[in-house]
C-alpha cells in the first residue's frame, strides 16, 4: 500500500535531500542491452564481512564498500541501454554520492549538471543540486589541504554553504516549487544519525546475518545515509534557516482550483444509489453511518449466515495479508495500541505538518521527539507510524470518495498490509491463495452491484523482492529476483483476469508515491490496462505535479493528492497526502456521474472524464474537471433525446 510504504521510507529521505534526480547514460562504442522494464536491469550483492552498522560506521571499511557499489552503476550505464529516467536518476544519484563522499567535488557538480537535463518535473528540475552545488562551492573556496575536512567545525564553509544556497533558493519561483521547499525543510528536520542507525540496526542487520552479504538496493540506502551523515546534515541548521525564511517571506497559499470545480449533489433529487467499494486497509462505518453498504442477510454473530463463503460481512469483506478470509470492516487494533491514537494522532499532524512547512504545536514535538530518539527507539516509532497508517488509510479514502454525494454507498474489501520493518514476505502458495480470493471478490462485488472500486495501493517485484532480503530469503539478488517474479506473474495475470471478469465494474488504482514510471516498474494495479480501469496520479491544489507521484503511459489523469482532508476512524478530520488521496477524488466523480446515470458503463465514464480533462502544455498533466464532465454527461443526454 502506498501510505504504508511511504512512512516506512522516511528514513531513506538522505537521496531526496542532495535532490539528486537523473542524467544521460554514458557514451559506449558497442552494441548495449536494451532496458524496458525493471526486470531487465542487472541485481548486485556484496559480501561485506560485517554487518551493515559496523560497516557504516568505520570510514576505512565503507569507502572501498562505496567504491565497488559505484563501479558497479558505471558498468550497468556503459553496458545498458536505459531510457527510463527514474532508473538513471538512481544511478547517478549513487555516482555523485560518492564523488562527495571522496570528496570530488568537480565531478559531483558534473554529475548535478547531467541530472537537473533528464529531471522532468518542474519544480524538481529547478531544485535539482541545489544543495549539492553550495556543498561542492564551499569545500571548493576553502584551502586546499582543508578541502576533504569535515565541514561541521569550520564557520568559513559553514557561512560559504549559506550564501551559496540561499542565493540559490532566492531565485526559485515560489508558486512552483513550494511543495518541494517545505517538504525539504521538513525532512531536514528529522533525519539525523540516530534514527539511519536505528534502521540499520533494525532493517539491515538482521538480513545480513543470515544471509553474509547485502543486496544493491541496501547497499544503496547505506551509501545514501552516509552521504547524509557526512556531507549534508553539517549543513543542517544553515539549510533550515535559508529554507524558513523563503518560506516565510513568501507564505502565501497557492490557488486552489478544485473548488471551482466540484460537484455537490447533495441538494440533487435526481440521483440514484450508487455502490463504491473501498478496496483497502479497512473502513470505519461508524464514521459513515448509515452511507455503508449494508448486508441484511448476514448477522454479527461469528456465523456465515448467507452461506456466501463470508464470515459477519456486514459491510463488506476482508483478507490478511497472507490471504486468508477474515472478518471486520476495520482494521484490529490491539487495546495497547488503541489507548495510543490520541498520540499518534497528533504525530501523523506532526509529520504532516512538517511536510507542509508548518511550525505547528504537533510538528515542534515530533521535532523534539525525533531529534532525542535513541537508534533502539527507531523500530517501534516507525512501526506505530506504520500501524497507524494503516489503521486510517481506508477511512480516509472513503471519505473523499463519497463526499457530497448522498447517492453514494461504501462497501468494504478489507486487505492487510505489511507495516513492519522486516515484513513478513509474500511466498508462490500466498500469491495463489491472493489470486483465488480474487475470484471470491469479483463475485462479490457484481452481486451486490458495485459499480467503482478505489485502490489506493500497490507494489512491484523489487518490492517482493525487498520482502526476501529482509527476511534473509534466497542466497543472492539474483535468486530474490526469480523467487519475486514467480509471485509477481502469479499476482498480476490474476489480476487482470478478475478485472476481465468484471466489465460493468470501473477499477480506480493510485498511480503509486515513489515519483517513477509505474509501468517500467510493474507496480500492479496501477500497470494494468484495460478499458475499465482509470489510473489517478497526483497533483497539488493549484494542479502542479507532486514530487512524489507516480507517472507514465498507464496513468490516465491527475486529481487533488496533496494535504486532501478526510475522516479517520473517530470521526477526526486530517489532511493526508499522496495519490491514494488522488484516486478517490477520480472515484468520487465517477461515482456521481453513475448516480446522475445508472446506465453508463466504465469505459463512458472513463470518456466523460477524460475528455473534459484539462491537459498541461508539456503533455504531463490531465487535470479532472468534475464540473466540466458533468456538463457532457448532460449535453449527450440531451442530444440523445433530440
Amino acid at each position: 500500500m502506498n501510505a504504508a510504504r511511504t512512512l516506512h521510507a522516511i528514513p531513506l529521505l538522505a537521496a531526496a535531500l542532495l535532490a539528486l534526480p537523473a542524467g544521460a547514460a554514458g557514451q559506449d562504442d558497442g552494441e548495449r542491452k536494451v532496458v524496458r522494464s525493471q526486470d531487465d536491469m542487472p541485481r548486485h550483492t556484496y559480501e561485506i564481512g560485517y554487518i551493515p552498522s559496523e560497516l557504516f560506521a568505520s570510514s576505512e571499511a565503507f569507502m572501498p564498500f562505496a567504491e565497488r557499489v559505484a563501479a558497479d552503476a558505471q558498468e550497468v550505464l556503459a553496458t545498458y541501454e536505459i531510457e527510463d529516467r527514474a532508473t538513471l536518476r538512481t544511478l547517478y544519484s549513487l555516482l555523485q554520492s560518492f564523488a562527495l563522499l571522496n570528496g570530488e567535488f568537480d565531478q559531483a557538480l558534473a554529475y548535478s549538471d547531467k541530472i537537473r537535463e533528464l529531471e522532468d518535473k518542474p519544480a524538481a528540475k529547478l531544485m535539482s543540486g541545489l544543495v549539492v552545488h553550495a556543498v561542492a562551492h564551499a569545500a571548493k573556496a576553502a584551502p586546499a589541504d582543508e578541502a576533504k575536512a569535515a565541514p561541521a567545525d569550520d564557520p568559513a564553509r559553514q557561512a560559504a554553504f549559506q550564501a551559496d544556497f540561499a542565493a540559490s533558493v532566492g531565485k526559485l519561483p515560489w508558486d512552483v516549487v513550494q511543495d518541494d521547499v517545505e517538504a525539504m525543510k521538513g525532512s531536514m528536520e528529522i533525519i539525523g544519525e540516530n534514527l539511519f542507525l536505528g534502521i540499520i540496526q533494525n532493517q539491515m542487520d538482521p538480513s545480513v546475518e543470515k544471509t553474509g552479504n547485502i543486496d544493491g538496493e541496501m547497499a544503496d540506502g547505506l551509501i545514501n545515509m552516509r552521504t547524509a551523515l557526512d556531507v549534508v546534515l553539517p549543513y543542517r541548521e544553515q539549510i533550515v534557516s535559508v529554507l524558513k525564511a523563503y518560506i516565510d517571506s513568501n507564505r502565501v497559499e497557492k490557488p486552489d482550483i478544485w473548488a471551482a470545480r466540484s460537484v455537490d449533489l447533495s441538494a440533487s433529487a435526481d440521483v440514484q444509489p450508487v455502490l463504491v467499494a473501498i478496496w483497502d486497509t479497512g473502513v470505519d462505518p461508524d464514521v459513515y453511518g448509515d452511507r455503508m453498504f449494508r448486508n441484511e442477510a448476514e448477522q454479527l454473530d461469528g456465523l456465515d449466515n448467507d452461506g456466501n463463503g463470508f464470515v459477519d460481512d456486514i459491510h463488506g469483506i476482508a483478507f490478511e495479508w497472507d490471504g486468508t478470509k477474515t472478518t471486520g470492516a476495520l482494521y484490529p487494533l490491539a487495546e495497547t495500541a488503541r489507548a495510543r491514537l490520541p498520540e499518534m494522532t497528533e504525530q501523523i499532524k506532526g509529520l504532516n505538518d512538517l511536510q507542509a512547512g508548518i511550525d505547528s504545536p504537533e510538528s515542534l514535538a515530533l521535532k523534539q521527539q525525533m531529534s532525542g530518539m535513541k537508534p533502539d527507539e527507531v523500530k517501534p516509532f516507525i512501526e506505530e507510524l506504520g500501524l497507524f497508517a494503516i489503521y486510517t488509510h481506508g477511512t480516509h479514502v472513503a471519505g473523499i470518495a463519497v463526499e457530497k454525494n448522498p447517492a453514494a454507498r461504501v462497501l468494504v474489501v478489507r486487505q492487510a498490509f505489511p507495516y513492519e520493518m522486516i515484513p513478513p514476505p509474500m511466498f508462490k502458495e500466498d500469491a495463489e491463495r491472493w489470486v483465488a480470493n480474487m475470484t471470491d471478490i469479483m463475485a462479490y462485488l457484481r452481486r451486490h452491484g458495485v459499480r467503482v472500486v478505489n485502490m489506493s495501493w500497490g507494489f512491484s517485484p523489487p518490492e517482493l523482492e525487498g520482502m526476501f532480503a529482509a527476511n534473509g530469503i534466497g542466497s543472492d539478488s539474483d535468486e530474490r529476483k526469480a523467487m519475486a517474479r514467480e509471485v509477481f506473474d502469479i499476482m498480476i495475470n490474476g489480476m487482470e483476469r478478475a478485472f476481465k471478469s468484471a466489465p460493468e465494474v470501473l477499477f480506480v488504482p493510485a498511480a503509486g508515491n515513489s515519483n517513477t514510471d509505474a509501468t517500467f516498474d510493474e507496480f500492479i494495479p496501477s500497470s494494468i490496462e484495460l478499458p475499465n480501469v482509470i489510473t489517478a496520479a497526483a497533483v497539488d491544489q493549484a494542479g502542479e505535479e507532486t514530487s512524489f507521484t507516480s507517472y507514465g503511459p498507464t496513468v490516465d489523469v491527475h486529481s487533488n493528492g496533496f494535504e486532501v482532508e478526510s475522516y479517520i476512524p473517530g470521526g477526526e478530520r486530517l489532511p493526508f497526502s499522496g495519490t491514494s488521496m488522488a484516486a478517490p477524488n477520480v472515484v468520487n466523480l465517477a461515482a456521481k456521474l453513475i448516480a446522475l446515470d445508472p446506465s453508463l458503463t466504465p469505459p463512458e465514464v472513463i470518456s466523460l472524464i477524460e475528455e473534459a480533462a484539462d491537459e498541461s502544455d508539456d503533455g504531463r498533466r490531465r487535470l479532472i474537471n468534475p464540473k466540466r464532465s458533468v456538463e457532457l454527461l448532460l449535453e449527450r443526454r440531451n442530444a440523445g433525446t433530440e
